[in-house]
């Protein structure tokens, strides 16, 4: 009598097929799905089953033999709510599990080409060779579901960026050899990363090209210019990239002076967790007079804003039927604004900023929004945001001008994703833990 199959097992083989109609167990952390580059995927099982390797430029240009096209956790589907693994000090940073999912995948994706390789050629098949093996990450398509989160999530959102923005390498009086030769380790890497990462977008080419160029005129300040003998090396060498490198460079040059610094700075990945709920209570007792003083701080970007112009009403998010996903939608041109998500944090500010100036300096917020309870969302982000500089996205989320690439890439960076490439505003390419070990890489206190 054949063994059964476990029951789990049952479940997810019934389920994961059929996507967004499908259902999970609390037992799965995550679940992803993930699909073949297939061009690639056959060249390299076809070279290694006759003996051969790949082509090494294919592997390049490429950089991964399967991508994921989405990555869940937290609940989504059924799976295992974030609750569950908080307290586990393996999993309580923000997104571990995920992660580790798709690191996971990639060590699959080699097996599985290996796999085929032997089954195809037998005897004479070759194991992928180590330093190719290497260069292969994962890829990732990412659309607009990841953007709104960015805004659903301000508290968390902030402690990421104030974590980045920690300046203690900065601080340091010196750089000793081992610390300078990791940064120039690292800065060799993204120079590399630049010339390899390829892109047909042509917003993206001239963010390329402006990277590139910086990279190599931070190559020769380094190697030239730089005293690294003089007091606060890291500091100067910072102020000297804002002042002569283009935004692009910048943002590789602060990842490369973070990177060798992992004893300094490991510790601040522990902080980038939040318990949102415990700090978004509103302060009924705070005057108007109050709340208007943090508009005119934290939003001044947003209340004089004319949201009456076209051009900066243009958009609407709402979430679609087929797939219950987030999506955009231009205002003007198609039907469905009535059922619009509240991410338009800018023009509710200014509404707020308006309907506070009928109201007397000492008024109690609790008074005003017992006649005014459509502004108890703004209210209670205004509050947070006065306690976290960071939560907010300082730009108008519904303008005619507004890119969510920006919005991806941003959420994307914090999981060390490499070779941004849009396939349009509003959808993009990534590749994730290319370079990074492989788990047989590891060794007991030597993780890196």
């Amino acid at each position: 009598m054949a063994r059964r199959m476990p029951m789990i097992w049952t479940g997810l083989q019934a389920n994961v097929p059929l996507q967004e109609a499908g259902r999970v167990s609390p037992k799965e952390l995550s679940l992803s799905r993930a699909n073949r580059s297939v061009r690639l995927f056959d060249h390299v099982v076809e070279r290694l089953a006759a003996g051969q390797q790949p082509d090494a430029q294919m592997l390049r240009e490429t950089g991964y033999l399967m991508r994921t096209t989405a990555v869940y956790g937290s609940g989504k589907f059924g799976a295992a709510d974030r609750a569950m693994i908080a307290g586990r000090p393996a999993l309580s940073a923000p997104f571990q599990a995920e992660m580790l999912s798709v690191w996971l995948t990639r060590t699959f994706t080699v097996d599985l080409v290996e796999h085929l390789a032997r089954a195809r050629g037998g005897d004479a098949a070759v194991p992928l060779r180590e330093d190719l093996r290497r260069g292969l990450g994962v890829g990732n398509s990412t659309g607009l579901g990841m953007a709104p989160f960015l805004v659903r999530h301000p508290v968390l959102l902030n402690n990421w960026m104030m974590a980045r923005e920690d300046a203690r390498v900065r601080a340091q009086a010196s750089a000793d050899e081992m610390t300078l030769a990791g940064f120039r380790a690292t800065l060799a890497a993204a120079v590399q990363n630049a010339t390899d990462w390829q892109s047909a977008h042509p917003i993206q080419q001239a963010k390329l090209t402006d990277l590139r160029d910086g990279l190599d005129r931070l190559g020769r300040f380094v190697a030239e210019g730089w005293d690294v003998s003089a007091p606060q090396p890291w500091d100067t060498l910072w102020h000297w990239g804002q002042t002569h490198l283009p935004l692009e460079a910048q943002e590789a040059l602060l990842a490369a002076m973070l990177e060798p610094h992992g004893p300094l700075i490991d510790g601040l990945g522990q902080c980038m967790q939040a318990d949102e709920e415990a700090q978004f209570g509103i302060d009924g007792a705070m005057t108007v007079a109050a709340l208007r003083g943090i508009l005119q701080a934290y939003y001044d970007w947003a209340i004089h804003t004319d949201y009456s112009d076209p051009a900066q009403c243009a958009r609407f998010w709402y979430i679609s039927e087929e797939k219950l996903e987030p999506r955009l939608g231009e205002r003007f041109e198609e039907e469905g604004a009535s059922r619009e998500l509240p991410l338009d944090t800018g023009r509710q500010a200014a509404a707020l900023w308006q309907a506070l100036q009928d109201e007397g300096e000492d008024t109690p917020l609790a008074r005003f929004l017992l006649t005014r309870p459509e502004h108890r969302l703004m209210v209670r982000r205004v509050q947070a945001t006065a306690r976290h500089p960071f939560a907010e996205i300082r730009d108008n989320l519904i303008a005619a001008n507004m890119l969510p690439i920006d919005l991806l890439r941003c959420k994307l960076a914090f999981f060390g994703a490499t070779r941004f490439d849009p396939r349009s505003d509003r959808w993009v390419r990534i590749n994730l833990f290319q370079g990074a070990p492989y788990p047989n890489d590891l060794n007991p206190g030597d993780a890196p």
